[in-house]
């Protein structure tokens, strides 16, 4: 959606680097923002974005208008994603991700591409353009790329542009309590109830930061753990951990793997 960042262009590298020709498209869509003062306050910095991508591997860009992407008017088609536009991020943000799979099927209609590339920052992001392009036939074949970070450990994102320097200064206690609840489940037996108590902690000491939601999930499929007083290890399954904080007025999110099945 724009303001681009290395995280970005790291995409641009990955699609550039299996040999295809690479068009990025740069649109801010409507239809995925639950609060109106999100979408306004959304960072743009279109000269910036061409600037950076003519010194990139792409061969081209396009700024769709929204009148090209929703010519009958700013409406989310529906589309079965087999529950994920419903719950964790989706129960936070209701109608998010039909928003997200609707511009997301315009433009692959539009560009008719044979990979698309999508960061893992956005891990359920991800499973639904998964789902989506098992809707459109397998088409294009999905490639997701590992989250990239600043040095500190903060997830790249638009949003972080938001943030003040207090905030910026704290947010990456988010990555730092992600890598300490992995480091734990590795070491100890511990249950989700206990280690989600813990981690809203580690992240809160940090004043200038509120946590949102703590979920974990199966990588697979995203399911839920179902039982909170289950040691996560014990299911024999590999499971990620979801979270969201607020920083101010600024959403950030992140996510990392909790405990890896190994076969």
């Amino acid at each position: 959606m724009g303001a681009l960042h290395a995280g970005h262009m790291a995409l641009v590298d990955r699609a550039a680097s299996d040999g295809l020709s690479v068009l990025v498209s740069i649109f801010v869509n409507p239809t995925q923002f639950n609060r109106p003062e999100d979408l306004s306050s959304y960072p743009r910095d279109e000269d910036g974005d061409l600037a950076t991508l003519a010194q990139s591997s792409a061969q081209a860009v396009w700024f769709p208008e929204v009148a090209e992407l929703y010519p009958q008017g700013l409406v989310s088609e529906h589309f079965d994603l087999l529950g994920l536009d419903t719950r964790l991020e989706g129960a936070l943000r209701p109608g998010h991700f039909q928003g997200v799979a609707t511009v997301v099927d315009r433009l692959f209609a539009a560009c008719r591409p044979d990979k698309a590339y999508f960061g893992l920052k956005d891990f359920q992001q991800v499973a639904v353009v998964r789902r989506l392009a098992e809707l459109r036939g397998g088409t294009p074949v999905i490639v997701s790329c590992r989250t990239t970070r600043e040095v500190d450990g903060l997830a790249m994102s638009s949003r972080n542009r938001l943030l003040s320097a207090e905030q910026r200064a704290a947010a990456p206690a988010i990555f730092r309590a992600l890598q300490w609840a992995a480091r734990e489940v590795a070491e100890f037996p511990v249950p989700p109830k206990a280690l989600k108590r813990e981690l809203r902690k580690e992240i809160e000491r940090e004043q200038q930061l509120k946590v949102e939601a703590i979920d974990f999930v199966f990588s697979d499929n995203l399911q839920a753990l179902t039982d909170p007083d289950r040691p996560v290890d014990s299911y024999g399954r590999s499971v990620q951990t979801l979270i969201s904080v607020y920083a101010g007025e600024v959403r950030l999110i992140d996510n990392a793997p909790l405990y890896l099945c190994r076969p």
